[in-house]
């Protein structure tokens, strides 16, 4: 395959930036090179040095003056709630109840959930995310409409059939069994496939009898490789309803610790009523607190403790995401825009550097795939985001008085939708201009 080399503006991150100031937590060029060969990164730096490790004939893609970035990652969002999104004026619980479950049931169409796949990607694609973690709805054949979509693309996405077998009408209801077996079938079809990796799903402690929890811990336990993803004290009416429904449990958390559902690769959506008992031990287990802004703007659900979790002596290992469709945009960008602000009202503040640290690396980090994706490192697999900060006439105008690549990315987060994102690359491979062309 022939080499391909990208030149740009390239920036990407070794660790957490502590301020705006620091500048050892990420690699800037002005003018710079990534290489990709075969699909992934062969080398990144100044162009002048990439360039010369490319090999005769590579295939020259100028993106001067944008950004090159790894491609972002949302780390909980819901594939079969693209036509529920933006549904009028709900909480949790009853937003699930005339919403969401409803527009599920059509997902037992293999047909049905094979084009909604299709529509999700291309807008992952469309804003610049190249790899997700998403819930697909209880019936196998959504999970293996979207990991074909996922396959045939190369993407590297993460997903799982949703568990449940009670508070929910019958047709998404399973059975401990079924849904156990049903699992353990797409985890020997997918998992490992291509780039798919396979979440076990039960969808929350609500939706899912003890027994069924047992099968979820007994997956977890066959396959400790796995993920696991479910949610966690969004709402307070979810919380009192849960812990009515498994009184033995000290609180909510307690309830997936009990099933040995916790761990370095569980991914917990929300989590923003959380105790300090109950942080404590999502610190302790190394789970992941997915925080989910616009959609707990949007259904009231509250406000996420994104630095106070950082900063306790136990800190939280923290994810970043859409949560489609209870979140109201596909993009990290306007996500990590509510993120802001949901922190700025418990006065803290999230500076740019930061944000987009948490939607390359920080979530790669988050989903144990940092070895893979989230950094232009050499190695990695080439999944890269290309920006234009002067891509409306409003962000034009306002570039005409940015000073500083921190000024230029906090822009960017705050005016920049999918318009801002002039290429994306999955795999080495031209993904948003080869979708437009086949549109």
């Amino acid at each position: 395959m022939t080499d391909i080399l990208l030149r740009g503006r390239t920036l990407s991150f070794r660790r957490w930036p502590e301020g705006v100031d620091d500048a050892a937590s990420y690699s800037y060029e002005d003018d710079g090179g990534v290489l990709i060969r075969d699909g992934r990164i062969a080398a990144a730096g100044t162009y002048a040095d990439v360039a010369g490790s490319a090999s005769e004939g590579a295939r020259v893609i100028d993106h001067r003056p944008h950004l090159i970035l790894p491609g972002f990652i949302d780390a909980h969002a819901h594939f079969p709630q693209m036509q529920v999104i933006a549904s009028y004026g709900a909480e949790l619980l009853d937003w699930l109840n005339n919403y969401t479950f409803p527009e599920e049931t059509r997902f037992r169409d293999a047909q049905h959930g094979r084009r909604i796949a299709r529509l999700f990607l291309d807008e992952m694609v469309r804003h610049g995310t190249t790899t997700v973690a998403a819930y697909c709805s209880v019936h196998k054949e959504s999970a293996e409409a979207f990991f074909a979509e996922s396959h045939e693309r190369n993407m590297l996405n993460i997903a799982g059939k949703v568990m449940m077998d009670r508070n929910a009408p019958e047709a998404l209801r399973d059975t401990p069994q079924s849904g156990y077996d049903d699992t353990k079938a797409l985890i020997a079809e997918w998992h490992g496939r291509g780039r798919q990796h396979y979440a076990i799903t039960p969808r929350f402690a609500i939706t899912s009898s003890p027994e069924q929890m047992e099968m979820a811990g007994a997956l977890a336990n066959e396959f400790p490789e796995l993920h696991i993803q479910t949610h966690l004290s969004e709402n307070d009416a979810e919380i009192a309803f849960t812990c009515e429904l498994y009184p033995e449990a000290r609180d909510y958390t307690d309830i997936y610790a009990r099933y040995g559902l916790l761990g370095k690769r569980t991914l917990l959506g929300h989590c923003i009523h959380l105790s300090d008992r109950e942080a404590d031990v999502l610190s302790q287990s190394g789970s992941v607190a997915v925080f989910c802004p616009t959609s707990n703007l949007f259904l009231g659900s509250g406000l996420f403790a994104y630095q106070r979790l950082r900063a306790r002596e136990k800190p939280l290992r923290i994810a970043a995401a859409t949560d489609v469709g209870g979140g109201t945009n596909y993009s990290m960008l306007r996500t990590m825009d509510e993120g802001y602000k949901v922190i700025a009202l418990q006065g803290e503040k999230l500076n740019p550097f930061q944000s987009f640290w948490q939607i390359t690396l920080g979530n790669a980090e988050a989903l144990s795939l940092s070895d893979r994706i989230g950094t232009l490192d050499a190695g990695t697999d080439a999944d890269i985001v290309v920006l234009d900060s002067r891509a409306t006439p409003a962000m034009q105008l306002r570039m005409e008085r940015a000073e500083s690549l921190a000024e230029e990315l906090f822009l960017l987060q705050t005016l920049g939708d999918d318009r801002a994102v002039k290429e994306v690359y999955v795999a080495g491979r031209p993904a948003k201009s080869d979708m437009a062309i086949a549109g």
